[in-house]
């Protein structure tokens, strides 16, 4: 199937405070230089924000990850949970077609989507608020014919119970997931064989059922407000909305590290490691490009819109006052930069020189 992005964007994209904390969060996961394997859950994150994913959302994610934008396009282009086009305000219906659902009445439910949502799928209804498409099997053969909605999964479905569903989620309700024809979970139809002393009316729903219930969340996209977002491989009991500041510290938090090593040699290795051994020393900075205009500094690859404007804000408009930074100049730069090795790891300062000595 050929996958393109919708040839209408937005002009911009931009995480939520709570989103943008997260997902610098998740990079902190990875080592230095493997930033990119953060790559699917922000660009997971970013649909869930927007419902679907947008160029400058991709891009967006490509620029914090230091990747080029036809990378992050590829792995959005190549997986199918990603959509690519809008997706309607309140869902999008997502109908399993494969065997067990097609045998139990998947082609009723798809004729009800065509009916109700648009003929053709991936297209928004006339509202705005649902599209549709039929996807592959997504493992609750137990409970075909069924549909994924937001989060959660729709079992035992009927034509008459989508319908249903669809007209309750248009009037803002929020219908409860699960088996909706009385199942508690995936126990046979005609009732238990085995393990029949299992308490099922100990909880009204099964577990997936009842989480979402109590938290009464089912389409709700993510913007980061819902709970407190845990990073814990940061620090024990972190939240992702601290890693910012512990991450980009300032010059004179910087210049604490040594006070602190002397006062613990023990420990000192491990913290030289962890941080580095070169002191920082402000480059050379120019207040304006020269009258010659600036140097486009996204020819250096790691560069992207967002780290160019950063280094023009820090004063850098020129290939040559790149290549001649030194090893204190990058501690000192890289300091200010949102990941850290990123200058070293791409080696700006001989792809400066070279573009330098071509310009």
């Amino acid at each position: 199937m050929l996958r393109r992005l919708h040839h209408e964007q937005p002009s911009s994209f931009a995480f939520t405070p709570a989103n943008l904390a997260w997902a610098e969060g998740q990079i902190q996961k990875y080592p230095e230089g493997r930033q990119a394997s953060a790559i699917i859950p922000l660009l997971w994150r970013a649909q869930e924000q927007e419902g679907w994913l947008t160029r400058p959302a991709i891009e967006t994610v490509a620029d914090m990850l230091g990747m080029a934008y036809i990378r992050a396009l590829e792995v959005a282009s190549f997986y199918f949970m990603f959509q690519l086009q809008p997706t309607g305000s309140i869902a999008h219906i997502q109908i399993c077609g494969t065997l067990s659902c097609m045998i139990c009445g998947a082609e009723d439910l798809i004729g009800v989507c065509k009916e109700k949502i648009n003929e053709a799928p991936f297209t928004l209804s006339a509202d705005g608020k649902f599209t549709w498409e039929e996807v592959e099997c997504l493992g609750a053969c137990t409970n075909a014919p069924m549909a994924q909605i937001g989060k959660d999964y729709y079992e035992d479905l009927t034509a008459d119970g989508l319908r249903k569903l669809l007209d309750d989620l248009a009037a803002g309700k929020v219908p409860t997931p699960g088996p909706q024809n009385g199942r508690y979970a995936a126990e046979p139809l005609s009732g238990l064989t085995s393990l029949t002393d299992h308490e099922s009316g100990k909880h009204q729903y099964n577990a997936s059922a009842q989480l979402a219930v109590d938290i009464g969340d089912t389409v709700k996209r993510i913007d980061g407000t819902e709970v407190p977002l845990l990073t814990p491989w940061i620090k024990s009991g972190a939240t992702a909305a601290k890693a910012p500041a512990k991450k980009v510290a300032t010059k004179p938090a910087a210049k604490k590290a040594p006070a602190e090593k002397a006062a613990k040699p023990a420990a000192a290795p491990a913290k030289a490691a962890e941080v580095t051994s070169v002191d920082e020393k402000q480059p050379e900075v120019l207040t304006a490009p020269r009258a010659s205009g600036k140097d486009d500094l996204k020819k250096i690859s790691g560069v992207g819109p967002k780290l160019e404007a950063l280094l023009n804000e820090l004063g850098f408009y020129h290939y040559d006052q790149i290549a001649k930074w030194t090893a204190q100049e990058v501690a000192w730069v890289d300091a200010r930069l949102t990941f850290k090795g990123r200058i070293e790891r791409d080696d700006w300062m001989a792809q400066a020189a070279k573009l330098a000595s071509e310009s």
